[in-house]
């Protein structure tokens, strides 16, 4: 299988390891990741400001994509939904493609609208399939209890992001549980993290984090999971900010699907950066349990 992989700003920048453990994982279930240099950011910062700025930014990247005629592997779920918005926007819009066009000539470029977009965890479940995922795996966890956070921009608007189901999400704990981990059930699961406000009301950020983490500590996850470079910052930097210097503060450790899937395939923890997270997640290791 080939894709074209799209990282985005924040994954290169902010949280490496999620590039690393992909990269690793795909190593090993034969995936060929097609990298391109002149991919700029997706738009998504964007959206709520100047709109023909975020669809130029977007139509661009897809103009790339398609020069490689792969589907486009994409692991941040908020520029998943961006790019899966401004594809639905544009082909609704000759007028506003047309216009995109016109600027993305003067660099070479055209959009069709033709490139296939896919998430990371869509690709797994989905093109890999969750019968693949078992045969690969080494060793299993025992007695891990991971709340699935599965994020707001691959889930709405539906009709258009076409990850799963919003009112009723089961995809990524699918995955959670080929690693033999168990998925809790948790009221706030599809909920926004709080990532997205961060900078605008760092206090509203904070309560919405606070909440969602509590509801998960509350159901018994030992982790929280996650699959976007932007939940993971929340989860992780900030929450860390929040519990320095506040001994009453129970952090909950948040991995990145592939740090949580690397492990059960045999990856070292290096390769997958377990340690660069500032919430220790090192205990992850001992839930670990070979097959009788």
């Amino acid at each position: 299988m080939k894709y074209t992989l799209f990282l985005g700003c924040n994954i290169q920048s902010r949280t490496p390891q999620y590039q690393t453990a992909a990269q690793a994982v795909c190593k090993l279930l034969d995936i060929e990741l097609i990298q391109r240099q002149e991919f700029i950011c997706c738009g998504y910062p964007m959206r709520n400001i100047n709109e023909s700025s975020s669809l130029l930014s977007a139509a661009k990247n897809l103009a790339i994509a398609e020069q490689n005629q792969h589907t486009l592997m994409v692991l941040c779920k908020c520029c998943y939904g961006n790019l899966k918005i401004a594809q639905y926007l544009l082909g609704n819009n000759p007028s506003i493609q047309t216009k995109i066009n016109r600027i993305l000539a003067k660099e070479g470029l055209t959009y069709k609208g033709t490139a296939n977009i896919k998430h990371f965890l869509s690709v797994l479940h989905e093109d890999v399939g969750l019968k693949t995922l078992k045969n690969r795996i080494k060793i299993k966890y025992n007695n891990l209890k991971i709340a699935a956070s599965v994020g707001c921009h691959a889930l709405r608007p539906a009709k258009i992001t076409k990850f799963d189901t919003p009112a009723a999400p089961t995809l990524f704990d699918d995955l959670v549980k080929v690693t033999g981990a168990k998925s809790i059930e948790w009221s706030r699961k599809s909920d926004c993290c709080g990532a997205a406000l961060l900078g605008v009301n760092d206090q509203l950020s904070k309560d919405i984090m606070n909440k969602k983490l509590l509801n998960a500590k509350e159901a018994g996850a030992n982790f929280i999971s996650v699959a976007c470079p932007y939940s993971f910052l929340q989860f992780d930097t900030f929450q860390a900010g929040v519990a320095n210097g506040n001994g009453a503060y129970q952090t909950l450790g948040p991995v990145l699907y592939p740090q949580l899937l690397g492990l059960t395939m045999g990856i070292d923890k290096t390769v997958l950066g377990i340690d660069r997270q500032q919430i220790d997640i090192s205990s992850l290791e001992s839930y670990l349990k070979a097959e009788d």
